[in-house]
């Protein structure tokens, strides 16, 4: 059985820790449990580390159990959180519980039969049934308000401007323990993972586990920092909102650039975190990405190793193909991109709409280039491009007075525009 702790710890992934978590972890098989918030009907890479947690825990020998808090759900963690949130209804709730399943059992093998094999629950099931008046008796007299106020997640909301935080916010904490007293009893779990944010929550857990059962009952806690960019702004962002682990979300393409994009600091830090790559592997790229940075080494790595993980390794060949075909001396492969893809192989300052009314008398390359576009700052610029030849359509070079017409549509809606070797732009026939 491999030392669970040792691994997370060089990879940067441990934050707080109970004393006699690493102990109990090294003893015997240890269920372990994470819980995903269904506030989507999908997960963004903001959920990858609790994802990778799981299956770091299943490869150390131990049996992860992935709990989707439909209950919890309802109400709204409010940890992290300044202000409440929305409360979801069960109808959306319900799709987001399934979502979530859908994407948690591409990366964790629920039907396996090995001694180890990963759980999939969801915290609904035990509480849909459980009155307010059994749950008051049962479990709020077991942990005090004191106790409850002294948690970083309560007193941040109650010190911070705004409307404080209500009952049901309040209770949140309560909720989140039962589930860990409830996985204790019916799986014998003992221990729970989490970020940063988690602690109080799962540490109320912990003692609610030893109140429900006896002195004699221990449960352990263990949590992860949160991931944060070297600049200081969010994680899991990019300039259209949050990466999503499906490509209905976040296309395969965008979700390769997004980490082949990271700076050099970051990518050094996420190679630890977001692959399975030994120590040995990842220090030999380290040290051969410093020997030459500018040709991304580390970067590329950890793209195809995040894309494998959550898309296959067909789908990462098929990003690498897509940001090849842009750069490519003909149409013939960027023709090979399906619609979606064409589009987004170009940045959002790249592109522009043209009526289709535009193209009915032809249009000419300044307008398109300047005054209907702006991909060019003035005509004159547009003018002096065209006339020292350094301005191509569709990759073949046009003069100043080419009139584009229909005819030249790419896929029957775009037009590709090119200055120079690198500036490109993509024009959209609406």
């Amino acid at each position: 059985m491999r030392n669970l702790v040792a691994e997370l710890q060089w990879r940067g992934m441990v934050h707080d820790m109970m004393p006699g978590t690493e102990e109990q972890l090294l003893k015997e098989m240890t269920t372990t449990y994470v819980g995903f918030d269904p506030t989507s009907d999908s997960l963004h890479i903001g959920n990858l580390v609790p994802i990778i947690l799981l299956v770091h825990v299943a490869r150390c020998g131990h049996k992860p159990i992935a709990l989707v808090g439909g209950a919890t759900g309802m109400i709204g963690d409010p940890s992290g959180k300044s202000d409440e949130r929305n409360l979801l209804d069960e109808a959306t709730l319900e799709k987001n519980v399934a979502g979530i399943k859908a994407v948690l059992s591409r990366f964790l093998d629920f039907n396996s039969t090995a001694a180890n094999a990963p759980i999939l629950v969801n915290n609904y099931d035990w509480m849909k049934d459980f009155s307010f008046i059994n749950f008051a008796r049962d479990v709020g007299k077991r942990i005090t308000v004191n106790y409850m106020m002294a948690k970083d997640s309560v007193k941040k909301r109650l010190s911070a401007e705004g409307e404080g935080m209500s009952f049901t916010e309040f209770t949140y904490q309560l909720i989140q323990g039962y589930d860990f007293h409830h996985l204790y009893k019916t799986h014998n779990c003992l221990l729970q993972m989490g970020g940063s944010d988690q602690w109080g929550n799962i540490t109320t857990g912990t003692e609610l586990v030893r109140r429900m059962n006896g002195e004699g009952a221990k449960a352990y806690a263990m949590t992860c920092p949160l991931i944060t960019k070297a600049d200081g702004s969010k994680f899991g962002k990019s300039e259209g909102g949050n990466v999503w682990l499906t490509a209905d979300k976040t296309s395969v393409y965008k979700f390769y650039q997004f980490w082949l994009n990271t700076t050099d600091v970051d990518a050094e830090k996420y190679i630890k975190i977001f692959t399975f790559l030994d120590k040995d592997t990842i220090d030999a790229l380290i040290a051969e990405h410093n020997q030459d940075k500018g040709l991304r080494l580390l970067q590329k790595r950890l793209a195809e190793e995040v894309t494998v993980f959550v898309h296959s390794k067909e789908e990462l060949e098929k990003a690498i193909f897509a940001s090849k075909a842009k750069f490519s001396p003909t149409m013939d492969e960027m023709l090979q991109l399906d619609d979606k893809t064409f589009t987004e192989v170009f940045d959002e300052k790249e592109t522009a709409e043209i009526p289709e009314d535009d193209f009915k008398n032809g249009l000419d390359m300044i307008a398109a280039m300047a005054a209907k576009t702006g991909f060019l700052k003035s005509n004159s610029e547009a003018r002096r491009e065209l006339q020292q030849n350094a301005i191509s359509l569709n990759k073949v070079k046009v003069k100043e007075d080419y009139i584009i017409t229909a005819k030249d549509l790419v896929k029957g809606k775009f037009l590709v525009l090119q200055k120079g070797k690198k500036n490109y732009y993509l024009i959209k026939v609406v």
